[in-house]
């Protein structure tokens, strides 16, 4: 798990810094939106939190374990840009771009439309999609 200057902005991009945003999702408050979910996720690929990522994944396709610590070479992740987030009661999508580097590689884009249900209250990541172009 990777160390965070609580001054700094926060990994998702929130100015308000991570004691204030991300921080306290990863310390077991509940996400009020399927989008402060998703951001907060992002913030623990940033920050290697592998045990909030598979909290915060749905029980039906979560998988055993991501490897995070082992992943060679490790991403760099470089800004998170939410496009959209829709909720429809207990379903909640979310389309967003994250940059990111691998090693000294050139910088990439992963956009994906990914989906989310809430359940007794809590939000879970079910699954994304890639989408073309």
């Amino acid at each position: 798990m990777q160390a965070i200057d609580t001054l700094t902005p926060c990994p998702c991009g929130n100015m308000a810094g991570y004691t204030h945003c991300c921080g306290p999702l990863h310390e077991g408050a509940v996400a009020q939106t399927a989008e402060s979910l998703m951001r907060s996720r992002y913030s623990a690929y940033v920050l290697k939190r592998e045990d909030y990522l598979l909290a915060t994944w749905h029980s039906s396709n979560r998988p055993a374990s991501l490897k995070l610590a082992t992943q060679q070479p490790a991403p760099t992740w470089l800004g998170l840009d939410v496009k959209h987030h829709e909720e429809d009661g207990e379903h909640a999508t979310v389309e967003f771009v994250a940059r990111l580097r691998y090693g000294g590689g050139k910088a990439q884009r992963m956009h994906e439309i990914s989906r989310f249900v809430r359940e007794q209250g809590r939000w879970y990541y079910l699954d994304g999609r890639f989408p073309e172009g």
